[in-house]
């Protein structure tokens, strides 16, 4: 739930002095930690002025026949809008949604509890559009925030370097998605009887990771194996981890397979790595293309998605569920056919038709490991 949770999620903000950075045309916002007090926020300036930064940057524009849709997904290849609602939607990247959704599908089947009725029905869509609209929302929100500086060399039209929305309608939007997921977080554990709030506090505790992620001091993201396995377990661990404690019990065993299974999701994250190497290596960020150079990190980056699945699928195999194992190894195969034939030839240019083409299979081997550990 980066956020929970790609789900992961996501995640201190402090007050905002708007001509700390700014672009020639119009301000972008400085650094910002989040904070439950009411003090107004304060900038330190901690990286980059945007004027360096935009100074480094080359002509970039979207697009003349950029898509709408692709504009309300979040992904590039937008089309430029004005209306600040269809803006709001971009910040949020609905295109990062469905593997959060997903995972709190996993963690429903894994419980071995979920039932087919409209109140367990009712609870799943809540816990949905906590890690999803909700969490993760707020997970990119807050890491478009960050990465202005980074987008206005790669990206300089997007909405908050280009100045489409300004820093207060972006801060607000931070604080309702965040304030909205912690909310219905703790409204979960009131409907499902908790004596300990645990879907609360693994709201919490995706928020401020994400927040770590993006933020400096800490900026999980300048390192590229804590920042990416910190997104691969925001993605897939917590929302698995807050479906199964919403209808079931988080065991230890399950905790483990999933920080294993969050292994492939660094992988995951790598591969979105590779359009931004140049604006990383400006900003100083040791993303894995930039820190061992693209053609090592392309195969680093499918050794985590297959090895981790082939381990699990051993795991399986060893708790004596072999139909299971091998259902996993046999979604594994089409993965391993679409990277040799989009990612290793060129992961820039296939990224998109990758994951699209690739990551469905991935998903499935969620669902079926999930099933797998429901029946004991």
């Amino acid at each position: 739930m980066l956020s929970v949770l790609n789900s992961v999620l996501s995640t201190r903000l402090s007050n905002i002095n708007s001509s700390s950075f700014r672009v020639p045309t119009r301000p972008i916002l400085s650094p910002c930690s989040v904070s439950f007090t009411t003090r107004r926020l304060t900038v330190r300036a901690q990286e980059p002025s945007a004027e360096e930064v935009k100074s480094q940057a080359p002509d970039k524009a979207p697009a003349a026949n950029g898509s709408s849709f692709n504009q309300l997904l979040g992904i590039k290849g937008a089309a430029q809008e004005s209306n600040k609602w269809k803006i709001r939607l971009q910040l949020t990247k609905p295109v990062t949604w469905p593997p959060l959704i997903w995972g709190i599908v996993c963690g429903a089947a894994a419980s071995g509890n979920f039932h087919w009725n409209l109140e367990d029905v009712a609870k799943s869509i809540v816990c949905m559009i906590m890690s999803g609209p909700c969490l993760t929302g707020y997970t990119q929100t807050i890491n478009d925030w960050y990465d202005r500086e980074i987008d206005a060399i790669n990206e300089p039209y997007r909405p908050i370097p280009s100045g489409a929305i300004s820093e207060n309608e972006v801060i607000t939007q931070i604080w309702v998605l965040l304030l909205a997921g912690l909310g219905l977080g703790g409204l979960l554990d009131v409907w499902a009887g908790h004596n300990f709030p645990i879907v609360f506090y693994l709201a919490l505790g995706g928020s401020l990771l994400s927040y770590i992620y993006s933020a400096p001091p800490l900026k999980l993201k300048q390192n590229g194996w804590i920042g990416n396995f910190a997104l691969g377990a925001s993605y897939i661990s917590l929302p698995w981890w807050a479906g199964q404690a919403l209808f079931g019990t988080l065991t230890p065993d399950i905790i483990i397979l999933t920080l294993l299974y969050s292994i492939a999701g660094l992988g995951i994250a790598i591969v979105n790595d590779f359009k931004s190497i140049e604006g990383d290596r400006a900003m100083g960020l040791q993303s894995l293309p930039v820190a061992f150079g693209a053609e090592t990190a392309k195969w680093m980056c499918v050794g985590a998605i297959d090895i981790t699945q082939i381990s699990v699928a051993g795991y399986l195999l060893g708790a004596g569920k072999p139909y299971y194992a091998l259902a996993l190894l046999a979604l594994i195969i089409p993965q391993v056919v679409f990277q040799f034939q989009y990612f290793l030839k060129d992961p820039v240019k296939y990224d998109v038709k990758y994951q699209a083409s690739a990551q469905p299979f991935l998903v499935l081997g969620l669902l079926v490991t999930a099933l797998a550990v429901s029946h004991h």
